[in-house]
């Protein structure tokens, strides 16, 4: 199946925000039931298998919580179904538009996670900066108070790439990307530094698809892929007005193939390090 969203899906710029009212409602009940056990974040985050910040951050109301969260909560803390029962009211995400939200969920558990940009960083390697300069930029504009949820939202997922270390990530940019200077030099420098420190990282594959070659298999566009842990592939496409959630098997199997091939196509992680390198040193 392919869910088809009329906002507009970047992960550069989502424009909804959204309210974070049931969020925190679901917070609340998760550290009331934490609370009535006598169990502190530190001894309770272990016993569901999430870290402390982890835990901080939906009781806080800032993360929305993975489906294996709901149900170990419920469990550990024998909630009377009370949290289970608050979980199928959550609203949205502040930050995060309607159409991402099904996608965003898929990410908390992903075992395995591809992405293709041929447009600019990926949301999970921006740093504050850089993902500032785009929400600056967007048009239509948008208030402060919009741009500061978008940011907060954006750290708060950031958090997969250190949260998750034995997720597989991997990550193949167009050169031309890399080479653009959005937000001006210095920002470029920082966006570019803050990826080579990701590399040192086991669990992240970082490649670069240089601009000499003259075809590749990622022409159609921008391409996520995830792997669940029950090993359920989806994929995922963005648009400048819309956005596909593919579950449909034989499709998902299409942009598989389309992924492998690019990585075949794309420079090695240690030709790309070393570009990446080069282009930060000509900025």
């Amino acid at each position: 199946m392919t869910d088809e969203f009329p906002e507009d899906v970047s992960d550069g710029v989502p424009q909804e925000p959204e309210t974070s009212d049931s969020l925190r409602a679901f917070g609340e009940v998760v550290k009331t039931f934490r609370k009535r056990a006598n169990l502190t974040q530190e001894q309770f985050a272990p016993l569901v298998g999430y870290s402390v910040p982890t835990v901080a951050s939906i009781e806080q109301g800032r993360r929305l919580p993975s489906a294996d969260f709901v149900e170990r909560a419920e469990e550990v803390l024998d909630a009377f179904g009370v949290i289970r029962a608050a979980a199928k009211h959550l609203g949205r995400k502040p930050g995060l538009a309607k159409w991402f939200r099904q996608w965003a969920k898929l990410e908390l558990q992903a075992v395995t996670l591809y992405t293709y940009e041929n447009r600019l960083v990926p949301g999970l390697l921006q740093t504050p900066a850089y993902t500032r300069t785009l929400f600056e930029k967007q048009i239509p504009a948008m208030g402060d108070a919009e741009i500061e949820a978008q940011l907060d939202a954006r750290v708060e997922r950031k958090k997969l790439l250190t949260e998750r270390p034995h997720t597989i990530y991997s990550f193949i940019i167009e050169e031309h990307v890399l080479r653009r200077r959005t937000g001006g030099p210095e920002v470029m420098r920082e966006q570019i530094d803050h990826i080579l420190d990701l590399c040192a990282r086991r669990n992240i594959d970082f490649q670069i698809m240089p601009q000499s070659r003259e075809h590749h298999a990622g022409l159609d566009g921008p391409l996520q892929l995830l792997e669940t842990p029950e090993n359920k592939w989806y994929a995922y496409c963005e648009g400048q007005r819309a956005a596909h959630l593919i579950a449909d098997p034989k499709e998902v199997s299409i942009l598989q193939k389309r992924y492998a091939r690019m990585r075949a196509q794309a420079l090695s992680f240690e030709e790309s390090v070393s570009l990446l390198r080069e282009i930060r040193g000509a900025l």
